[in-house]
């Protein structure tokens, strides 16, 4: 995974920069979340590796699939990493391109993994809280995993959380085999 981040950081400090410039930090989000997870789709990504299919078209089978998402720039953006052999880099660029969005505002993106979908009273006081801890603004984003049984799995930089009844139960296993 590092070839990856090496390989994606000049790309993704370049998008950043023009997000930065342009102040449209949001709509990057967006479009490289998009992106990231169109060529991370099992047919896209098939269609895309086919040993005949050129640059260009390529970039146009992305350019058309994310045809929402795009504006001159965006389109720019397909084109150059397409004729770079660089597509499957765009997961990469957009993680990077969160790190360097949040350390420019002073925030951090939050994972909270939960048993049952979190309430928006229980998502402010988990970023209320890691706020205080980590003295950053936290943004969350949640998902649900009903194997945790109860409670929540917090991924916030390099902050490990594990509060669920699976990590518990399986602490106890460990303490009970070990």
């Amino acid at each position: 995974m590092s070839e990856l981040t090496t390989a994606a950081r000049p790309y993704a400090k370049a998008v950043y920069e023009i997000a930065r410039d342009s102040q449209s930090y949001d709509v990057w989000s967006d479009r490289l979340q998009f992106l990231a997870a169109a060529v991370a789709d099992p047919a896209l990504a098939k269609l895309l590796d086919k040993p005949k299919m050129t640059h260009a078209a390529r970039a146009e089978m992305l350019r058309q699939v994310a045809s929402d998402y795009l504006d001159e720039n965006g389109s720019n953006f397909v084109n150059l990493l397409a004729e770079n052999n660089r597509l499957e880099l765009l997961p990469a660029i957009q993680a990077l391109f969160e790190e360097y969005r949040s350390e420019a505002e002073g925030s951090v993106e939050a994972d909270v993994v939960s048993a049952t979908e979190l309430t928006e009273e229980q998502a402010q006081k988990i970023a209320d809280s890691l706020s205080r801890r980590m003295n950053r603004k936290v943004r969350i984003k949640s998902s649900v995993d009903p194997d945790l049984i109860a409670g929540a799995i917090i991924r916030a930089g390099d902050l490990v959380i594990d509060g669920s009844v699976r990590g518990k139960l399986q602490g106890l296993k460990q303490n009970i085999a070990g």
